[in-house]
Order: C-alpha cells, then sequence, then structure tokens
C-alpha cells in the first residue's frame, strides 16, 4: 500500500465537508469569516481550491485587497478539523465557471455560469493543518480520563502539517 501524497490526505480530510469557512482580513483591519462551498471534485494539480462568490461581495473587496485567507474546515462527526492556507485571487475563465457549476449555485446566481455577479474565488494553497481522530468515543473518553489523572497529554488522534506547494 503506497503513501498518500500531501494533495491526496489534504482531500481526504476536506472532501466530504461542505462548507469552509473563509477568512479573509477586512479594510478595517479585522477579520472576517463567512460560509464557502468548496466546488472542486478534488485538489487541482496547482494546489487549489475553488469557490464561487459575488464579485461585489465583502470576500471578493478584501482579496482583491489582501490577498492571504484562511479556510478552517470541522466534520465534528468524524473529529476531523484542517486549517488550510492560502493566497486568494478572482479569476475570470468561463470554461472553469462551466466545469464547477451546479445546481444548486443557480439559487445564489439566478443567470446560470453567464451571471454578471458570478466570480470564481481562486485559493491557491500554500500549507495546511490537521487534527484527526480516528479512535472511537469509547477510547477517545478512557485517553481523557487516564490523562485527568495522570497530568499526562491523551494519547488519542493525529495532528500533522500538509505542505502540498514548495513556494507560492
Amino acid at each position: 500500500m503506497s503513501t498518500p501524497t500531501p494533495r491526496e490526505t489534504l482531500w481526504d480530510l476536506i472532501k466530504d465537508i461542505k462548507f469552509a469557512m473563509l477568512t479573509t482580513s477586512h479594510a478595517n483591519g479585522h477579520l472576517h469569516s463567512r460560509p464557502v462551498t468548496t466546488m472542486n471534485k478534488s485538489i487541482d494539480h496547482d494546489d487549489t481550491l475553488w469557490f464561487f462568490i459575488s464579485r461585489t461581495s465583502e470576500p471578493a473587496l478584501d482579496t482583491a485587497r489582501a490577498p492571504q485567507v484562511n479556510l478552517a474546515y470541522a466534520h465534528p462527526g468524524k473529529d476531523s478539523y484542517v486549517s488550510v492556507s492560502g493566497t486568494a485571487s478572482i479569476v475570470e475563465d468561463a470554461a472553469k465557471k462551466k466545469q464547477l457549476w451546479s445546481k444548486p449555485v443557480q439559487a445564489y446566481f439566478p443567470s446560470g455560469e453567464t451571471d454578471p455577479d458570478l466570480a470564481l474565488l481562486c485559493v491557491r494553497i500554500s500549507h495546511a493543518h490537521y487534527w484527526d481522530v480516528k479512535e472511537n468515543k469509547l477510547t477517545q473518553l478512557y485517553e481523557m480520563t487516564k490523562a485527568a489523572m495522570t497530568g499526562k497529554r491523551p494519547g488519542i488522534g493525529t495532528e500533522g502539517e500538509v505542505r502540498v506547494a514548495a513556494s507560492h
């Protein structure tokens, strides 16, 4: 059995999570987070994630001014959490819009793929940090109780870094 690539590891952790929280730096200096839906079917060859957003929205304006963003993915049912850092940009690509388009997106952009307000937000991943617990709840409870009694950190889950690109 081969070891998964960093891209495969990252995709395995986020692929079943419907929404991510996109954090941008607002003009007033505050960090703002908003839900977005990852449109990819896998992580692109150039380590990018794609989202549809309104071109006049605050996230679009924020990323034009300060392109460094964070995406937070959480799957509490699987005890899996991922923080993705990257560089965002608005991309004009009709073919990519068509490729990523899905019927539910039409609720937000009624004119479809050619809606003048529809923008593609591309996030080129620089790195990710994850926390993934595979142990069942009973094992987790046991390890937490043992840790509380011994004062030692519980031995559950995996924490790690995923670097998908050498430099961006």
